[in-house]
């Protein structure tokens, strides 16, 4: 019996530490940059590592199970799914980011004429959008990203499954790794499904206290700057695209998704 509460000690301080990993930080202040309220951020880094844990969950319980194999094509792609993920983070927060900035800007920028400028929130998020028309006559909000806030935004539950997909495809860049782990180390396979779960839970509450410290901070640093909302929104949407722009290069051309020399070390 000591020798089980050893391992799932061990899983859950592990799976805190593994939700600092840059790429699962990165995903999630995008997300949170936005967020005052750290209930409603903890919320967010739960739904996320529930996510996460399914993911890790359900691969390396058929790993452990099963003795599934992964071909290194395959475990490239599920990496290459996460950097796919941070760029489209990083895209939504800076299409964000230029769709609040005031209309003189824009028109100076990009040549588009300022129609009206409206206030509305997503959720718990409210910040001021100006309508802009491009030249071509389309309003900046036809978008996709736009439609997708207009129209799922105020729904609450919209701000907690697009946490949980996200952890899903996160997971699936860890999960081989873990139940490797897990197999090298645990021989019981009661004790190693036990300790994916325990692994999950820990992910969770390292998530869930990132997410709130996050959400602490912009609270505390944007009383004193009216402004550093929309800066941090840039720039964790600028990070997140050049980070996963970094990352699919690494797994395209480095590791050779791409190409005819595949490469992969689960890690």
């Amino acid at each position: 019996m000591i020798g089980l509460f050893s391992i799932l000690a061990l899983g859950f301080f592990l799976g805190m530490r593994h939700a600092t990993d840059p790429d699962h930080v990165i995903a999630v202040t995008t997300i949170v940059s936005h967020q005052r309220d750290s209930m409603k951020a903890a919320l967010i880094g739960a739904f996320w590592g529930v996510g996460h844990t399914v993911t890790i969950f359900m691969v390396g319980a058929g790993i452990i199970l099963f003795s599934l194999v992964i071909p290194p094509r395959l475990g490239l792609s599920m990496e290459f799914s996460v950097a796919a993920m941070l760029i489209i983070l990083g895209v939504w927060n800076v299409a964000g980011f230029l769709r609040s900035t005031p209309a003189a800007v824009i028109g100076a920028h990009a040549g588009e004429n300022l129609e009206h400028a409206h206030t509305h929130s997503h959720g718990s998020f409210l910040h001021s959008q100006p309508r802009t028309q491009a030249p071509g006559g389309h309003s900046l909000d036809d978008q996709p990203l736009g439609w997708m806030d207009r129209s799922f935004g105020a729904n609450s539950l919209y701000q907690y499954i697009r946490p949980f997909v996200i952890g899903v495809v996160h997971g699936l860049a860890g999960s081989a790794a873990v139940a490797l782990l897990v197999l090298g180390t645990i021989r019981n396979v009661r004790w190693a499904i036990a300790y994916l779960l325990i692994f999950g839970v820990g992910t969770i509450a390292g998530m869930m206290l990132i997410t709130m410290s996050l959400a602490s901070a912009f609270r505390f640093i944007g009383k004193a700057r009216r402004k550093f909302s929309g800066c941090v929104a840039l720039a964790s949407g600028l990070l997140s695209l050049g980070f996963g722009l970094f990352v699919a290069y690494q797994i395209c051309f480095v590791y050779g998704l791409f190409t005819n020399h595949v490469r992969w070390t689960p890690q």
